[in-house]
């Protein structure tokens, strides 16, 4: 599962690492990004070959929904099914985005204690989670674009943690994952497997990070573990 993480960069640096544009889009960096907000995914222009960033809504609406009240459980989407379960199947065919971070978080349970850990790959360098977008009307016709961040089996970093990691693309994938027009499901899956873990590190980090309110740099700083919290180093 991913239900937190952190896009520090400012917008300009986001485009020039994923060679994207984003018009008027606005974007300012984040250290504790929730469900249900609005957030930079990339895509490419179904027409074009360019790639476009865009804000939307953390938290997949499928287009047939008869209402919005799904969509926080509909952050994340398990690879291994999404090809056949029906809020993610179309999208899967032909509605992939990439999720630009720098940072995910995940709770390590101990009893009643939850201790939060930050992920991060090469020392912190941004990357891209495998996103699923679709399209959404209500009932007076209004759009909302939504999006969720597919999940895999963890790779031996982030098992201390989870038992789910997300699916973070390497940057030779981005093209054919992001092809609206490719849409061979078993190709594009295949895409999705663990991250190699020689290149992730986690370290605790304070649970200031629980709470939305806050979002700010302190909430992926490292922190110390007392003794009655659990020790994976």
């Amino acid at each position: 599962m991913c239900g937190r993480y952190r896009l520090s960069r400012r917008k300009q640096i986001i485009e020039e690492h994923f060679d994207s544009a984003s018009g008027e889009e606005d974007w300012t960096p984040r250290y504790n990004i929730a469900p249900t907000q609005p957030v930079p995914i990339i895509r490419q222009h179904p027409k074009e070959p360019r790639r476009e960033l865009s804000l939307v809504r953390w938290g997949l609406i499928p287009w047939w929904a008869k209402d919005s009240s799904g969509a926080a459980r509909m952050i994340n989407a398990r690879s291994e099914t999404a090809a056949t379960t029906p809020a993610f199947r179309d999208s899967l065919r032909s509605r992939r985005c990439i999720v630009p971070a720098d940072g995910f978080y995940e709770w390590q349970k101990d009893g009643k204690a939850r201790q939060p850990y930050c992920f991060e790959l090469d020392d912190g360098v941004l990357f891209a989670f495998a996103g699923l977008w679709d399209r959404w009307k209500d009932a007076a016709g209004n759009s909302l674009e939504t999006f969720s961040i597919l999940t895999t089996s963890p790779n031996t970093v982030t098992k201390a943690v989870h038992d789910r990691m997300p699916v973070i693309l390497l940057p030779e994938a981005y093209d054919l994952w992001l092809d609206p027009g490719f849409a061979d499901v078993a190709a594009v899956s295949e895409l999705l497997q663990p991250f190699d873990a020689r290149r992730m590190r986690l370290y605790p980090i304070s649970t200031r990070i629980n709470h939305v309110a806050n979002d700010d740099a302190e909430c992926s700083a490292p922190a110390e573990i007392t003794q009655s919290q659990p020790r994976l180093f």
